[in-house]
């Protein structure tokens, strides 16, 4: 198996070392990290053309469209056309046009959708404090955040709520920059945000615990999560995917194509069967915002 993460080592990849040997599956991994740098994947299909691994394991949007390239615009000198992958902790790999829409297959390819669907997302959020403005602050050039915010504006013309958005600022090399990231935080509550969303982001998710919660919290911004690892970071709320589970379901994918020797494509691309809608009480205390009573029956407190 040919890894490719995008941040170094994550639960995500203990879950699916873990499920191998608890199986008893001899797998050899080969981890390459892109490292948040999209410079790095050229020498990594080189590499993949040279040893062909049975498999290719990538974590995240980018890395599988780098990878694979999108279904409609694919370039067989740049992009993988001929061994299976498995992609995992991908937000929506139709928006993102890894694969067709409704429901649509690509040859060679199968993974696991490590987001809850946005709908519910912003049903919990409203659950827990109504709202009819929204902020989310995001990355533009990460596919997964781009791909959420386009359905949390849909959704938001269907139910009535306005989308207030940020971007982190770019510096000369137009790379992205954690310069003025909390007074971005502070912008959207200016302009009347009542929730901070944090999308599946991965440049964000490197600020969560130190800029960006921290300054909502200073501004008395609830906060909800799209993933474990922003619930880890300190968000109020959030209706997530254990990122163990999700490594221990892609390896489980994985197996069914190595030794079961069916075609990717035929093996479903698919969420987690549950959620774990999660709360941080000290949190909740602290912004005076204590969840609903009905909640405590089925949220998971922190």
């Amino acid at each position: 198996i040919y890894a490719i993460t995008f941040r170094g080592m994550t639960d995500v990849e203990r879950g699916f070392e873990e499920y191998f040997a608890s199986r008893k599956i001899p797998v050899q991994i080969t981890y390459r990290d892109l490292n948040r740098d999209a410079t790095r994947m050229p020498a990594f299909i080189e590499e993949i053309r040279a040893t062909r691994p049975d498999i290719i394991y990538t974590w995240g949007t980018s890395v599988t469209l780098g990878v694979l390239g999108p279904y409609d615009a694919v370039d067989p000198a740049k992009h993988i056309t001929d061994i299976p992958v498995v992609f995992t902790l991908v937000a929506s790999p139709t928006l993102a046009k890894i694969v067709p829409e409704a429901g649509g297959t690509r040859k060679g390819v199968t993974g696991v959708i490590h987001v809850a669907p946005v709908a519910a997302q912003i049903q919990a959020m409203a659950a827990y404090r109504p709202f009819q403005k929204l902020g989310v602050l995001y990355t533009p050039s990460e596919k997964n955040s781009v791909v959420v915010l386009d359905e949390i504006r849909k959704i938001g013309r269907e139910r009535n709520y306005d989308t207030i958005t940020r971007t982190f600022r770019l510096d000369a090399q137009r790379k992205v920059t954690a310069e003025g990231a909390g007074d971005l935080v502070r912008e959207l509550k200016e302009a009347g945000a009542q929730w901070l969303y944090l999308p599946p982001d991965s440049f964000l998710g490197t600020l969560a615990q130190d800029v960006i919660i921290p300054a909502a919290m200073e501004v008395g911004l609830p906060t909800f999560a799209s993933t474990e690892q922003l619930m880890q970071a300190g968000a109020l709320s959030g209706l997530v995917s254990r990122y163990h589970s999700v490594g221990q379901f892609t390896a489980h994918k994985v197996e069914q194509i190595l030794l079961g020797k069916v075609a990717a494509e035929t093996v479903p691309i698919e969420t987690l069967k549950r959620f774990s809608y999660q709360i941080r009480i000290s949190v909740a205390e602290k912004l005076k915002l204590p969840p609903p009573l009905p909640m405590f029956n089925y949220a998971e407190i922190l």
